[in-house]
């Protein structure tokens, strides 16, 4: 076996070392910055997720939810990225879908199921669940409430609301 490969004979890379971009080319990277006439958002933006709107305040469903969309509040470009809280004993207040988007869910506390087409899922702290397009998806909170974070490629228009999909 030589040097750079692994028992299985596969190459290994060495590590790249970090690159660091000097302060005249990064320049002031404020969300108002153009570089060649192309607006840039800042290198990083850091939000507390309870400070986002709750949206299902605006929208009545806050009996049963909190539901906070952080991609704007992130000035996120291409991500979707939302944080859920269902509260214990309760479904969310309506299942939805997207034709383009994949997304994942991360069960950051609690526990609960997760109805999926026709499948229902428990799932629990730490479980990661990824749900290809088309895939019609809704939560229900177990005793202690479960609270979740979604996050994938965002396609604007790329959802549909199911109302009163999850009945028994």
């Amino acid at each position: 076996m030589g040097p750079g490969r692994s028992p299985a004979g596969r190459f290994e890379h060495p590590p790249a070392p970090p690159r660091r971009l000097s302060p005249a080319i990064l320049g002031d990277l404020s969300p108002s910055r153009k570089v060649g006439g192309l607006s840039l958002s800042a290198p990083y933006t850091i939000k507390q997720l309870p400070q986002v709107e709750d949206s299902a305040v605006r929208f009545g469903m806050s009996e049963v939810q909190e539901a906070r969309f952080a991609y704007q509040a992130l000035e996120c470009e291409d991500t979707g990225f939302s944080y859920h809280r269902v509260k214990p004993g309760r479904r969310q207040a309506f299942a939805h879908k997207h034709d383009q988007a994949e997304e994942v869910y991360v069960v950051l506390a609690g526990a609960g199921r997760v109805k999926l087409d026709d499948d229902i899922v428990s799932v629990e702290e730490l479980d990661a669940l990824r749900v290809a397009p088309g895939v019609i998806r809704q939560f229900e909170a177990g005793p202690d409430g479960m609270e979740l974070l979604a996050f994938g490629a965002r396609h604007a228009g790329d959802g549909e609301i199911i109302p009163d999909w999850w009945s028994e």
